[in-house]
């Protein structure tokens, strides 16, 4: 564990020798020498201290297309940020290596990089944006917030891609610099018990939040076959989703076998396209199909039909919008074009 990492947290209240944890919506109590859900913050003597300030496990240039986002800054590179740690336990993490480990093994594994070589990285790989992703970023907030305000007086974007767990406190701390977040919305509420150990309302409760803000807001569900593929399931996803806005986009992604899950099939294409009925049904202007290149991937106008961008994968093969406006009619097309 790198020292130079452990630093004050924010977000806690002593109780009693204990201290309670509001980062998230986890709520830790955390007694003495203990560490809570994510295993990177620790009460240490009476005081919560985060254990990866600084600490990056992984460190990557991406396409925005890949964090998803499809209606914010289409074609740019994201400077991809994580340290170890989550507080959720999804039985199918793509990234429970990184994830999940500090809480199953006790290690904090990482090298430390301070925030101001965290921008020069992406400004000097030509990147536009800096996206905290991998694991959920909301578990190493004092950094990514630290990142976040240089980056942000150099003109670079910054994006979380979130579980959707943030405390409300972080949340609102956080929004003045944030410029888009894509939250998973993974299912009903007993998905999120059984699957994440978690609960779906402030999950939905923070999709508003942000959206209401201001911040550009993706979601993302990842549709797994006999948990959260039930009509009924992505109906209620759906409508809840239009009733935030129906400019909000969903991407309807394809599960494929991973962590405590590699004995459940993998999601096909009908999956996907019934996902993708359900949300257009409900009145959704953009949803999109996810790990299935070549599958609903383009931006259409929702008045005229027009195709806008061309996608395969995280590709862009054309992109025709003109000011934020469809270059047929002429209509408005929601997102954050430059």
């Amino acid at each position: 564990m790198c020292k130079e990492s452990t630093r004050d947290a924010q977000f806690w209240q002593k109780l009693d020798g204990d201290v309670q944890c509001s980062l998230c919506h986890q709520l830790c109590r955390i007694r003495p020498g203990k560490r809570g859900l994510c295993g990177v913050r620790e009460n240490q003597e009476g005081k919560l201290m985060t254990l990866v300030y600084g600490n990056l496990i992984a460190a990557n240039v991406d396409p925005i297309e890949k964090k998803p986002f499809f209606h914010f800054m289409p074609g740019s590179l994201a400077y991809s940020i994580a340290t170890m740690g989550c507080n959720f336990r999804c039985l199918h993490c793509q990234n429970a290596d990184i994830s999940q480990a500090p809480r199953e093994t006790g290690k904090v594994l990482g090298g430390f990089v301070p925030p101001d070589e965290v921008v020069a990285a992406a400004e000097a790989n030509g990147c536009q944006v800096i996206a905290y992703t991998y694991t959920e970023p909301t578990i190493f907030f004092e950094y990514a917030y630290d990142v976040a305000v240089l980056a942000k007086e150099k003109g670079l974007k910054n994006v979380f891609v979130s579980n959707g767990y943030t405390g409300e406190e972080a949340a609102k701390k956080i929004m003045p610099i944030l410029d888009a977040n894509n939250i998973d919305l993974k299912g009903d509420d007993q998905f999120y018990r059984q699957v994440c150990k978690a609960r779906l309302e402030p999950v939905q409760r923070n999709i508003k939040l942000f959206w209401d803000s201001g911040v550009w807001v993706e979601v993302t569900t990842l549709i797994i076959p006999g948990y959260n593929d039930s009509e009924e399931q992505l109906r209620d996803i759906a409508r809840f989703l239009a009733s935030v806005s129906e400019d909000l986009p969903w991407h309807v992604s394809a599960f494929y076998p991973m962590h405590k899950m590699k004995d459940v099939p993998r999601a096909g294409v009908e999956l996907l396209r019934r996902g993708l009925g359900i949300g257009r049904e409900a009145g959704l202007r953009y949803v999109y199909a996810g790990n299935i290149p070549g599958e609903s991937e383009d931006t259409r106008c929702s008045v005229c039909g027009e195709v806008q961008i061309e996608r395969l994968g995280y590709r862009i093969m054309r992109n025709s919008i003109i000011d934020g406006h469809c270059p047929k009619c002429g209509s408005p097309v929601a997102g954050v074009w430059s």
